[in-house]
């Protein structure tokens, strides 16, 4: 029987999340520099994007791989319908670029040079910084039938076609970039300051590389190879690694999967290198000038009267008391703690005092994506070298920090830490710590457990930016299953769950019973109401249970950031709304909320409803059931869903339509969360 359901594809719905991205840069009630900051973001996340999905999408087409949701044809139309896609979000961010983030500069005496023509004052400067600086590490190669040259992976390129003897010359030139920075600041004039690309520095002395040609022109290129790791099946811990350690290490030279060359290049040029680096014409992306747009992240803001991005500082939670074990308050109280409003300390002095303390036996953590030199790490190493037993179940395949988890791994099993890997069929997502302590009561001892279960990773650099939620308890239902999961991971029975929903065992079938819990009363005349918080909806079968949902009468607020497979606005969806909220921190929480005829049922947890979250990893959703928090939650998604400044709606043709409603009283939810938190804390103090 044919469904009568429809979906949209999921990666043409992940560029309108990132192009959501892209309009940050234009909302001029922003600092300059955040502006800025989001063009580096949309432009890093595309960079990502077709290392991965595209990568895939041109290995399906070309019969190397096989993909389930696309035959070979459906695949090259898809990649053809990405590229048009992006083309039109690049004109977007070109014009946001010259027509309003280069002129606000300029307002605030920032002069950003964007050719090599530079200002008499400046030619000394310009021409001495690259003979000193910048030409010693510079190695032109020819491109020619006698040459083999190679692209390297995401690298910036100067294409040089030189004029000798009346024939044409090709060559490319790396640009030095560990040895240069991006950007170079040169003198000031008057109240002005002064910024150039390194690009633009090389190109303005091209006649010191090549002398005894003539210069016909220059072209900034780039190439993006696949960088997919494709990973045997295998049940050998030693085998998994050693595939992975040497995937990885070939990641630099996959396959190509997107050619960006500056647009304004002429078509005999392109036909030229297209042929030289064997490219495919659907390999060929269109780009600017200056390529690498990620890298403005790190532009220089030489002008000090010139605000920098200011975003609210990390809270101390007002319950913890300094000196105050924080096991004595979770003994009796469960915690939430809001990243990045509160610091990230909280969890690390969770992780010390364990580490520190007589009682502590056991560490239990899973690791997903951890930090360079990472305070978390170095925790688990000193409680390792005190004595205690600590287990650390580790995600090898988090895409790009395989290296990284690899080296970190090894170096806490040399302190004695327990590793356990995630193999290649059973992923750990999860976000999840768990302590157990011996401690003295009437009758002796009891062994008492602590756990934290979380929405983002153990990684105190990315919770200064990442809005997630973590939940401190003791809850002996909570624990025990925790427990129980940990030992499954180790190789160690098949545990059960009453409390906990974990994915590969309960999850989708409590999710389907809470989701017709809600149909049942929108069936006999009560109200129905879901609200779901998460990353991404992609999951058909979940999709479709939204949709019976939405049919029956239930009330459906869905707060998806990036991917949204659901199609809004038909007639089996005209009752879910979807909204996209993009500010200042990266919404990464994940929270769901079941009305239960007005005594809500609320979750956290670390999975997005993907194919891959609910059916090939280990993840961990956990209820919470104090009445305190459960309001804390309720505002906050609440907050979320009048958000009037940085909310949109997602419409039938995945448009973002802003909420902004001049007349309503403003509201920026990320804003509004943080004052509600911080009056909280403060009414804490005076009780």
């Amino acid at each position: 029987m044919e469904n009568k359901y429809q979906y949209y594809k999921r990666d043409i719905s992940w560029l309108s999340f990132n192009y959501r991205v892209l309009l940050e840069a234009e909302d001029e009630s922003l600092p300059l520099y955040e502006r800025i900051k989001f063009i580096a973001i949309y432009s890093s996340n595309l960079e990502e994007f077709y290392r991965v999905r595209v990568a895939d999408h041109r290995a399906a087409a070309s019969g190397v791989l096989r993909n389930d949701e696309y035959s070979i044809q459906s695949s090259k139309q898809l990649v053809d319908e990405i590229n048009l896609e992006v083309n039109k979000e690049l004109d977007t961010r070109k014009w946001i670029y010259e027509q309003k983030i280069l002129p606000a500069l300029k307002e605030n005496h920032i002069i950003f040079y964007q050719t090599p023509e530079v200002k008499t004052e400046h030619l000394k400067f310009v021409r001495d910084f690259f003979r000193e600086e910048v030409f010693p590490y510079l190695q032109p190669v020819p491109v020619c039938d006698a040459v083999k040259t190679f692209l390297r992976e995401n690298r910036l390129y100067l294409a040089v076609r030189l004029i000798r003897n009346g024939s044409f010359h090709y060559f490319v030139i790396k640009q030095p970039y560990q040895k240069n920075p991006r950007f170079i600041e040169l003198p000031r004039i008057g109240d002005d300051y002064y910024l150039m690309y390194l690009d633009d520095v090389i190109k303005a002395n091209l006649n010191l590389i090549f002398p005894g040609y003539e210069v016909d022109s220059v072209y900034s290129i780039k190439i993006t190879r696949d960088a997919e790791l494709m990973i045997k099946d295998t049940d050998s811990r030693d085998a998994f690694v050693a595939d992975l350690k040497s995937k990885v290490k070939k990641r630099k030279i996959g396959d190509v999967c997107r050619f960006v060359y500056d647009r304004s290049m002429p078509n005999d040029f392109l036909d030229f290198l297209m042929e030289a680096f064997h490219l495919d014409p659907s390999e060929l992306v269109l780009g600017e000038v200056h390529l690498n747009m990620e890298d403005l992240i790190k532009l220089p803001n030489p002008n000090k009267d010139l605000p920098n991005i200011i975003t609210p500082e990390p809270m101390v939670l007002s319950c913890l008391k300094a000196n105050q074990s924080i096991f004595d308050y979770v003994k009796e109280h469960n915690l939430l703690i809001y990243f990045p409003y509160f610091s990230f300390d909280h969890f690390i002095h969770f992780l010390q005092e364990a580490a520190e303390d007589p009682y502590t036996e056991e560490i239990m953590v899973t690791q997903y994506r951890v930090a360079e030199n990472s305070i978390v790490i170095d925790r688990l190493i000193r409680a390792a070298r005190n004595g205690k037993k600590v287990t650390v179940f580790v995600e090898l395949k988090a895409r790009f920090d395989e290296e990284n988890n690899l080296n970190t791994s090894e170096t806490m099993e040399a302190e004695g830490i327990h590793i356990v890997y995630s193999m290649a069929r059973q992923k750990v997502h999860a976000k999840v710590a768990l302590i157990r302590r011996r401690e003295k009561d009437v009758l002796g001892h009891t062994l008492c457990n602590y756990a934290y279960i979380g929405t983002g990773n153990f990684n105190e650099i990315t919770a200064r930016t990442y809005a997630d939620i973590g939940l401190f308890t003791s809850d002996t239902n909570i624990v025990g299953e925790l427990y129980n999961l940990f030992q499954f991971l180790s190789g160690k029975g098949e545990p059960e769950f009453q409390h906990l929903l974990v994915s590969q065992f309960n999850l989708v079938p409590s999710f389907t019973s809470l989701i017709q819990h809600e149909i049942d009363l929108a069936d006999k005349g009560r109200e129905g109401k879901i609200i779901v918080k998460m990353n991404a909806l992609q999951d058909p079968y979940m999709i479709d249970r939204l949709y019976e949902a939405s049919e029956h009468g239930v009330k459906i607020d869905l707060i998806i950031r990036g991917i949204c497979c659901l199609m809004p606005e038909q007639p089996y969806s005209k009752n879910i709304k979807v909204t996209r909220i993009v500010d200042s921190f990266l919404e990464h929480a994940r929270v769901w909320y079941f009305g239960n005829d007005g005594s809500p049922k609320i979750f956290l947890g670390s999975p997005d409803w993907m194919r891959r979250n609910l059916y090939r990893r280990i993840e961990v959703v956990t209820p919470v059931e104090d009445e305190t928090l459960k309001e804390q939650l309720s505002f906050m998604l609440h907050t979320q869903l009048t958000d009037n400044q940085k909310a949109c709606w997602i419409d039938k043709e995945q448009n973002n339509i802003f909420k902004r409603n001049f007349y309503a009283v403003p509201v920026r939810a990320q804003y509004v969360f943080y004052e509600y938190l911080k009056e909280q804390q403060e009414k804490y103090l005076n009780t």
